[in-house]
């Protein structure tokens, strides 16, 4: 018995002689990967730009092309925009979702309305979003650079410390740069183009978000998920990133 308690002490011993050196190389080998997970995260960060084809000038002049010969015509304007990009680009260098019966409601920042998904990818989203009846809420903080291209109706933003009401109208594009946020309002019925281009992927728990705290629409989340994935996958097997 004696021998036996000595051994059992001895192991006691031993593993808690181990415990800092393992503690220590457990938390060497996270900061290790937490630092190239960084590093790599930088690396891409600064070369996202090669994988864009969109740009916020060309989108915003269609947009506006869109608007001069619709005015106030949403039925109308979405079917130009959308013929338009099928005409501009090549289906071997950006994949176009042409099907505009494809609207799914979409409750982001306190604001509600439905959108449209002409394209999605890993560093770029475009989309039809509004309402009929008007909403209102928060931008969220993005990862991207968002631009708002008015098509119909207004928007107004609130830009603290500015206390004077910003107002966006049709032709006109609204631009959240990546980080900034605001609170904004689509005034009584108002549709948009709107494109973002960064790291797309980080914008979804914001707009996903409200099915779990309040909505509980998992329909919308489920038609959501199933055309942005198929977009993404779409995209990705072509080489868009």
């Amino acid at each position: 018995m004696p021998a036996k308690k000595s051994s059992e002490k001895s192991t006691r011993t031993t593993s808690a002689g181990t415990k800092p050196g393992s503690c220590l190389v457990k938390w060497v080998t996270r900061a290790v990967i937490a630092f190239v997970v960084y590093l790599a995260c930088s690396v891409l960060d600064r070369i996202k730009d090669r994988w864009y084809v969109f740009t916020p000038e060309s989108l915003h002049e269609l947009a506006q092309a869109a608007v001069r010969a619709h005015p106030n015509d949403i039925n109308s304007i979405i079917p130009y925009i959308v013929s338009n990009l099928s005409e501009t680009y090549s289906p071997s260098v950006i994949a176009i979702n042409p099907n505009s019966s494809e609207w799914v409601l979409n409750n982001a920042g306190g604001a509600m309305g439905a959108m449209y998904i002409i394209h999605a990818s890993i560093t770029e989203y475009l989309i039809i979003f509004g309402t009929p009846l008007g909403t209102e809420g928060h931008t969220g903080m993005h990862t991207a650079d968002d631009y708002f291209n008015i098509l119909v109706g207004e928007q107004w933003a609130f830009n603290p410390p500015n206390l004077e009401m910003e107002v966006y109208r049709p032709g006109e594009v609204h631009h959240l740069p990546r980080g900034h946020v605001k609170q904004y309002k689509m005034h009584e019925g108002c549709f948009a183009l709107e494109y973002a281009r960064g790291w797309i992927p980080l914008m979804l728990p914001f707009g996903l978000a409200d099915v779990f705290s309040s909505t509980l629409d998992y329909w919308s989340f489920y038609h959501t998920v199933r055309i942005t994935a198929r977009e993404n996958i779409r995209n990705l097997l072509i080489g868009k990133i």
